[in-house]
């Protein structure tokens, strides 16, 4: 019985044994031994430019990420000229810029390139508006009164001159002008539309670095009137009414009336390549002008290109 059961275990044993043995064993060139597949390069484009445009550049930039992962847009403000400037020193691969390209600008970037012009991408539009204090009861303003207001030798320096009596909070009747710094191409539009292009500002505006910032201090002063895109309108301002001459009809920004031009203070929004952009750049501005990139215009507060 001794022996017949040692037998049995070392059978049994063998049995065990064998089978884990040819498990390890994996013929050569199988799964096992297969590279592992090479990641698709990632690309990086270089998006500057106009603060108006930052919010909006910022959100194509995170959703074209959900469609495109091996993409990166990575965006900065600073103003329609810093963008222009790194467009011509070769730092940007996207331009954003709320004016179009000045020809000195356009002769600066040719002679930087070779020759070669920059290509301009209409990608929606912008209806700058007029803000001031919530408590303001102003309700409407027309062209001629916002450039006595901010050109130089301009007669309208107190609020009583437009018929307001008094704001709550205001210290005193003055108009406390709100406007941009000259590297915006907020600045030069306002300037060119509003302003006069053979006038200039009135000393002793207050001017932000950035189109948040007008809308921000704007509702942080009851006394005071600034200029900025559509799209940054929040609860602390109130929208202004434009009427294109003193007794014509006022207008409300809005995506009708900057796409109808009845209001008169709208703009478009341009992007700006160093010449032919590459198929990655180009996919990604096509993306942009497409629905998908227009439907996040329209949600930002912006104009959307016509359909």
């Amino acid at each position: 019985m001794r022996t017949l059961t040692r037998t049995s275990i070392i059978l049994l044993a063998a049995a065990v044994v064998t089978p884990a043995c040819k498990k390890k064993e994996v013929p050569t060139g199988g799964p096992a031994s297969a590279p592992a597949p090479a990641a698709a390069k990632k690309e990086t484009i270089q998006n500057i430019g106009s603060d108006t445009m930052v919010n909006l550049a910022q959100a194509w930039a995170e959703e074209y990420a959900k469609v495109a992962p091996n993409v990166s847009v990575e965006v900065s403000g600073g103003g329609s000229g810093v963008g222009v400037a790194a467009l011509i020193n070769g730092t940007a691969d996207v331009a954003n810029c709320s004016r179009k390209l000045e020809d000195k600008e356009l002769a600066d970037a040719k002679a930087k390139h070779g020759g070669v012009e920059p290509k301009e991408f209409l990608v929606g539009y912008d209806g700058l508006a007029i803000y001031v204090h919530t408590d303001n009861p102003l309700e409407e303003i027309a062209m001629e009164e916002l450039a006595e207001i901010y050109k130089e030798g301009g007669k309208l320096e107190t609020w009583a001159s437009l018929g307001v009596k008094a704001i709550p909070g205001a210290k005193d009747e003055k108009i406390i002008r709100v406007s941009r710094q000259n590297n915006s191409g907020t600045y030069h539009y306002f300037r060119e539309t509003v302003v006069g292009k053979k006038s200039d500002f009135k000393q002793g505006s207050l001017d932000m670095n950035g189109s948040k910032d007008v809308v921000e201090l704007v509702g942080k002063t009851p006394g005071a009137i600034g200029y900025s895109g559509l799209g940054y309108a929040t609860a602390a301002v109130k929208i202004v009414k434009v009427a294109p001459k003193k007794g014509a009809p006022s207008v409300i920004p809005s995506v009708a009336t900057v796409l109808d031009k009845s209001y008169p203070i709208s703009r478009p929004m341009f992007m700006y390549t160093p010449g032919e952009p590459p198929p990655h750049v180009k996919t990604y501005i096509d993306w942009v002008m497409a629905a998908a990139g227009q439907a996040i215009v329209e949600q930002t507060g912006y104009v959307p290109l016509e359909k």
